[in-house]
């Protein structure tokens, strides 16, 4: 950066509302362009909001310390938007009592498929046991996750990384991958995008109605809840933790 624009940088970056508004107008653009495409999953507005912000991090030598320090109320919204997800799922209460067995069937498959095949993916490449412990909670909200794999004595920075990259391809092809397999019931395609991808996929469920986004949300809660009953014992009966 010129000298003239490095100081002017260095002025505005002590504002803790510079990053708040880059991380909004990176989203706001990136759903502009989400939508200009014809809502293709390739233009997924958060993946394009995430390689936004790091392009500027980068070009800027801004730390994401720093980042954080500025865009950490985003963060803190995370909490009401994901009790805000019961609403929804009040006003299509009847039709989960209905589904509650294959839901609770596919809930515990999807379980066991996210961490038996992130386990397996780490064994084909002989990764580490942090690592290990890292990739296997792949499936689970962040905030459970890193407090899954803290508790376990992995590193919850890699498994953030980890988690936040399984939301974005799973809203990227999962709902491509729902159609090819000719499933277009709204709870069924929604239960199985919240199961794997959580947050971000729950976003893109919405995108495609509100029933399906309800039973996202609902899956990405129940699946953090028997994860972290799940994961320690299937790590611990098999000798990784």
């Amino acid at each position: 950066m010129r000298p003239a624009l490095n100081e002017i940088w260095v002025y505005l970056s002590t504002s803790p509302l510079l990053h708040l508004t880059l991380t909004v107008c990176a989203y706001l653009l990136g759903d502009w362009l989400f939508r200009r495409s014809g809502r293709r999953a390739l233009f997924n507005p958060v993946l394009l909001a995430v390689l936004m912000l790091v392009a500027v991090l980068m070009l800027t030598n801004t730390s994401y310390q720093t980042y954080f320090a500025g865009a950490q109320f985003v963060h803190f919204l995370l909490g009401p938007a994901t009790v805000a997800l019961a609403v929804p799922l009040y006003f299509n209460f009847s039709k989960l009592r209905r589904l509650w067995l294959p839901l609770g069937v596919g809930l515990l498959a999807g379980c066991l498929t996210a961490a038996l095949s992130a386990i397996g993916l780490a064994m084909l490449f002989d990764a580490s046991a942090a690592t290990t412990l890292a990739l296997v909670p792949k499936s689970v909200t962040a905030p459970v996750a890193m407090g899954i794999v803290e508790k376990l004595g992995g590193p919850p920075s890699l498994t953030a990384i980890l988690v936040v990259s399984t939301g974005i391809i799973g809203a990227v092809i999962g709902p491509a991958l729902l159609d090819r397999l000719k499933i277009s019931d709204p709870a069924v395609r929604g239960f199985a995008i919240g199961t794997t991808s959580h947050g971000i996929g729950t976003a893109r469920a919405f995108q495609e109605s509100e029933e399906a986004g309800a039973f996202s949300g609902l899956a990405m809660g129940l699946n953090a809840l028997l994860s972290s009953l799940l994961i320690p014992v299937l790590l611990y009966l098999l000798g990784i933790a």
